[in-house]
């Protein structure tokens, strides 16, 4: 016969398998930072002193019922995050505006104190995982981007961030890559026609300086796609080439869109790191709009 408490098992897994972030049942409440040590032993790769991967707000004794994955935990995120029952926030990118989160930065912006006052009054913990999440092997926002686009079958031996195409015109290559992220005010540098067969990407920042500029320079190289770059650097620099006769394109995504995926990969990660508990991918909204 099978007995009430297998069937309230029963249905508790069912709920779990549907990413619901309810309380999990356990003998002992999993701590904040007991789920931090678990994925720092099973991370794959050694955990560095010099990182910004730490709790950067909250109590790290705090019971976790649940856990959100993000790419921002912007308040937006916190406040969905609250309402799911989820009180573990694993975020990619800065909590607190500078990307170390320096306390004295911005110990006296009206802002970062209602944000900690949130996170506290809602009994949050928030942790950054950035580095070690790059530092795997694959890159884990490399393999979530490469699986959100389809991009796994097209990508080139031997040159990480470098892909494959057969000939596609650029407005058509920009309107796939937009449908797919959700990158709705994404920017296009280039020709509309321009076939687009080898494509370069840079998922976030796409850094500075004379290695990207020779990556642009690339007669090989149809297209550059980053998250984000200084305009008055690698914008200016493609802008200058198509100029002067190149057929050479750069879209530009915004650092959401062009690393958003990655954390859901890291969300599927953690659910057998953190297992039974639930977690559940939250992502970051689109912060821009567009006229028309």
């Amino acid at each position: 016969m099978i007995s009430r408490r297998t069937l309230w098992q029963a249905g508790l897994g069912g709920m779990l398998t549907q990413g619901l972030c309810v309380r999990a049942h356990a003998a002992a409440p999993l701590r904040a930072v007991d789920a931090v040590e678990r994925i720092k032993a099973s991370i794959g790769v050694p955990w560095r002193a010099d990182t910004v991967d730490r709790i950067v707000a909250g109590d790290p004794d705090t019971a976790v019922r649940g856990i959100a994955v993000t790419m921002m935990a912007t308040l937006d995120v916190l406040r969905r995050a609250s309402a799911a029952d989820c009180n573990l926030v694993v975020t990619h990118e800065p909590t607190f505006y500078d990307h170390f989160e320096k306390a004295e930065a911005l110990a006296n912006d009206d802002l970062v104190h209602a944000k900690r006052a949130f996170i506290e009054q809602h009994r949050q913990v928030v942790f950054r995982l950035h580095d070690h999440w790059h530092l795997r092997s694959p890159d884990g926002i490399d393999t979530g981007m490469q699986q959100a686009l389809g991009w796994a079958r097209n990508t080139v031996a031997g040159k990480p961030g470098e892909f494959a195409f057969p000939a596609t015109p650029l407005r058509d290559f920009a309107r796939t890559l937009a449908t797919r992220l959700g990158a709705d005010s994404m920017r296009v540098l280039g020709d509309p026609g321009l076939p687009v067969r080898r494509v370069a990407a840079r998922w976030g920042y796409a850094g500075w300086g004379p290695e990207l500029r020779a990556l642009a320079a690339r007669d090989d190289i149809d297209l550059l796609v980053v998250g984000e770059a200084r305009e008055w650097e690698l914008v200016e620099y493609m802008q200058d080439r198509v100029d002067n006769g190149a057929r050479r394109a750069l879209i530009v995504l915004g650092h959401v869109a062009s690393e958003q995926a990655g954390m859901q990969a890291c969300a599927d990660w953690l659910r057998t790191v953190l297992e039974p508990l639930p977690v559940r991918f939250m992502p970051t909204r689109e912060p821009f709009w567009t006229i028309g």
